[in-house]
């Protein structure tokens, strides 16, 4: 049975989000990424700022400097979470399996359900209708027969279009795009691939898979498999999360370690905070240290299973402490946690002092949930 893979992206999802929120924003060039004189980059931006030349992932002061007229916006990550759950709930209803690729996509299989839904097209309109209609989202879909290709085709007819391709026809429907729209072809691949002459897709197909292979490893088989309609024909089940983390891009490059500490300090408070909401402990602190050249290293330690800020927070900073050697400024500083277990107050049942800071916390939590994250700070001399 030819499978039928759906792939869902929302269109300009921050922007759209926004325009919600403020309707005024409506047909306005609005980028979203923060402050256009500093050093972050452009998360996403309206099709009228697209006209200037503007994209995601473009440094944010490029962007300022194409499109100075430009409404430029944080973003609320809270409220784009509150809509993605939106959506996948509105999916759920209609969907044997789904997978969520990110904040704004969603892949589904649909594979055997014809003679319930009939249309794979209507399907796809309904559900593109239903999503408009509830949370007021634009959004477009691709059909296809595995993920690689369902996704060139949801970036096909965007805004708010359907793209269906018919099994048979996934070499004609690619042979003339060009090789860029291949998810995974970024820049480095994409100036290699021109300098030898491709520049459609159609020209890869042209070429044996033994070359390829030859000229780029693994990556040049997927490649060669991807040009020639090929994919993952399966979702992923939703893993758990593995990891959690928090890092901050300082606006100048700083050399004082206690203005750096502070700022640990903080992130630490924040996946703390995470840990807890997910009833979890940590057994692994990891730091991340990116220096002003752009020299990026990592250091790690395994620790007791907790998720108390203080502890977390010396096993950090002695670990940045550790790492910190060069006399140069520091770019990035962040924090990483994993190897996690689930929290039971059994563990500590006869350990009166680790009950007494398990109930502060939970009352530190219920007094962030109400007033918020700021409310309230665990300092760092807590004891």
């Amino acid at each position: 049975m030819p499978r039928i893979i759906f792939h869902l992206d929302l269109d300009a999802f921050f922007v759209s989000v926004e325009r919600i929120l403020d309707p005024s924003l409506k047909g306005k060039p609005v980028i979203v990424g923060g402050d256009p004189k500093g050093r972050g980059v452009v998360a996403a931006c309206s099709y009228e700022a697209r006209e200037f030349g503007l994209h995601s992932a473009m440094p944010i002061k490029q962007a300022y400097r194409l499109c100075p007229q430009g409404i430029y916006i944080h973003g609320s990550l809270k409220e784009y979470s509150r809509f993605s759950k939106g959506v996948k709930k509105i999916l759920e209803d209609y969907a044997p399996m789904i997978e969520q690729a990110s904040i704004d996509e969603f892949y589904m299989d649909f594979t055997g359900t014809q003679k319930i839904y009939g249309s794979m097209i209507m399907l796809g309109n309904k559900i593109q209708s239903e999503i408009k209609r509830l949370l007021g989202l634009p959004s477009s879909i691709g059909i296809a027969g595995n993920k690689t290709l369902a996704k060139i085709a949801s970036d096909a007819m965007k805004p708010e279009g359907i793209t269906y391709i018919y099994p048979g026809m996934e070499k004609e429907f690619l042979a003339n795009m060009p090789i860029q729209v291949i998810p995974g072809v970024g820049r480095v691949t994409l100036k290699n691939l021109n300098a030898k002459g491709f520049f459609f897709i159609k020209d890869i197909t042209k070429v044996s898979q033994d070359y390829f292979a030859a000229a780029y490893g693994k990556h040049g088989i997927e490649l060669w498999e991807k040009a020639n309609g090929k994919g993952n024909e399966y979702l992923n089940p939703p893993q758990e999360r593995k990891s959690i983390s928090k890092e901050r891009t300082f606006g100048n490059d700083l050399i004082d370690k206690n203005e750096i500490e502070e700022t640990l300090f903080s992130l630490t408070e924040k996946v703390c905070q995470l840990l807890r909401d997910r009833n979890w402990l940590t057994s692994t602190v990891s730091i991340k240290l990116r220096y002003s050249d752009f020299q990026t290293l990592t250091r790690a330690k395994s620790i007791k299973a907790t998720d108390d800020d203080k502890l977390i927070f010396d096993t950090a900073k002695a670990l940045f402490k550790k790492a910190y050697t060069r006399r140069v400024g520091i770019r990035l500083i962040g924090i990483h946690l994993s190897n996690f277990s689930e929290f039971s107050d059994q563990e500590f049942l006869f350990e009166d002092a680790e009950i007494k800071r398990n109930k502060m916390f939970k009352a530190i939590t219920k007094i962030r949930d109400k007033y918020g994250f700021t409310s309230i700070n665990y300092g760092k001399n807590s004891k």
